[in-house]
């Protein structure tokens, strides 16, 4: 599934439909896409949630006289976007993040498209265990890359709960 804003639409992802997989309906290779554009608000918003008010990312004074030339979006807020897929689609609701590996390779503007595919890459059936390759890229180049280990619900050991949303 690859979710793309509308040309003019900056700033706001379209909610990801939820899809809840089992460890049992993976298979190595299975791949999820979204595209989020960024918006100052996401980078203003990101900073007020997590306290983070480095300048490079809320002035453009102070950024302009950076290497980057202009204001840069938190490297956690492009991490971030990794979480929505797997908490979201792949693997989805009730997988539980047991790492994260994170590669930043270059920043990211306001006003960029991230492209981010999460892809499983190996299965640990004996803990219910599952590596994901997770990359985020913009205009083809990677921003991101990394791995996730998720521990993903098992109708062999009784399901989940359904969502409420």
């Amino acid at each position: 599934m690859v979710v793309v804003p509308p040309e003019n639409y900056v700033g706001h992802l379209i909610m990801l439909t939820l899809r809840a997989l089992y460890f049992e309906d993976l298979s190595v290779g299975m791949t999820e896409r979204l595209a989020k554009t960024v918006a100052s608000s996401d980078v203003v918003g990101f900073a007020e949630v997590t306290g983070d008010r480095n300048p490079i990312h809320l002035s453009e004074h102070f950024a302009a006289k950076t290497p980057f030339g202009t204001r840069i979006a938190h490297g956690l807020y492009t991490a971030s976007l990794i979480s929505a897929v797997l908490g979201t689609r792949l693997p989805g609701p009730g997988a539980i993040y047991i790492s994260q590996t994170l590669n930043f390779r270059a920043p990211v503007k306001i006003g960029d498209t991230v492209d981010v595919s999460v892809s499983v890459a190996e299965l640990m059936p004996e803990k219910f265990r599952a590596r994901l390759a997770c990359t985020c890229s913009v205009g083809g180049d990677i921003v991101l890359d990394g791995e996730a280990w998720v521990k993903v619900p098992s109708k062999e050991q009784g399901g989940r709960p359904l969502p409420r949303v």
